[in-house]
């Protein structure tokens, strides 16, 4: 079982002074709890970090957080790490790839653990509270968080990406020791374009903030989000009010549909011809 974490360059969100992320630091001690249940003590089998970015000094906490090594892949400032990083998962082959499910301190987006499985043609199993071996061998059996306290457990046959939630084990106690036994691992910079097997560009694309439409005009605020959606979907509330129509005529149902849109203000009145 081999477990890679991906680490990132954190910043604390008051003093902007470098921390690891505290995701990234529960996700060190899901692949630590999993490589003992799994008999994995140290060596190369043992749960390594993998870092892209400029300066590995960054993510050198991570050593003290349970990682053995971290292998650090030199880029730019600016470059992105999504590429580098596929070709080097994709060399070293790790059986569950552990991510943050969002960086902290910077322009994260929280997609590059989805840029990546793409690109490895992998599942990414969300929002990962627990790790453990599933009961057939070769596969993980993963906790995942649904929200308020619910949980749904997946199995899956790796390899995987998962990214973990912030219900997940708190970070294990920092070890001065283990920090300074560890190791990081320079890897140099990485080429996607010399690469042997070419990694496709992901597709982006950066829009303005829209502020949403209010879809429900009149629904509960206070209420649970069952019953929001029961507003919204005309079972009560003053959503309730729309007509059923049994294989109408297009037109009929067209305008049906508009005036209700109108009736409860998603779309705007309709203007009044000027005399």
């Amino acid at each position: 079982m081999r477990i890679a974490v991906l680490l990132s360059a954190g910043r604390h969100p008051v003093s902007g002074v470098v921390v690891l992320p505290r995701l990234e630091a529960q996700a060190i001690r899901i692949a630590t709890g999993l490589a003992q249940a799994c008999g994995v003590r140290d060596g190369l089998e043992a749960p390594y970090g993998l870092h892209a970015g400029p300066d590995a000094a960054a993510i050198a906490d991570a050593l003290g957080q349970g990682l053995a090594r971290i292998e650090h892949i030199a880029l730019g400032e600016d470059a992105d790490p999504v590429p580098a990083l596929a070709i080097r998962l994709a060399a070293t082959a790790p059986d569950l790839v552990l991510a943050g499910r969002r960086g902290q301190g910077g322009g994260e987006s929280g997609i590059l653990p989805y840029a990546l499985a793409a690109l490895l043609d992998r599942p990414l199993i969300p929002d990962v509270v627990s790790v453990a071996p599933g009961e057939e061998a070769g596969t993980l059996r993963l906790n995942q968080s649904l929200g308020r306290g619910a949980l749904r457990r997946v199995v899956v046959r790796g390899p995987v990406v998962a990214t973990v939630h912030p219900d997940a084990p708190p970070p294990l106690a920092y070890a001065f020791g283990q920090a300074r036994r560890g190791a990081i691992e320079p890897l140099g910079t990485i080429d996607p374009a010399a690469a042997d097997t070419p990694v496709p560009a992901v597709a982006r694309e950066e829009r303005p903030y829209r502020r949403r439409p209010k879809l429900v005009k009149g629904a509960p605020t206070g209420g649970s989000a069952a019953e929001r959606l029961k507003a919204a979907t005309g079972e009560s509330g003053s959503a309730a009010s729309g007509r059923l129509l049994v294989d109408p005529d297009p037109d009929e149902a067209a305008r049906e549909i508009l005036a209700y849109l109108r009736g409860i203000g998603v779309v705007a009145p309709a203007r009044s011809p000027r005399g």
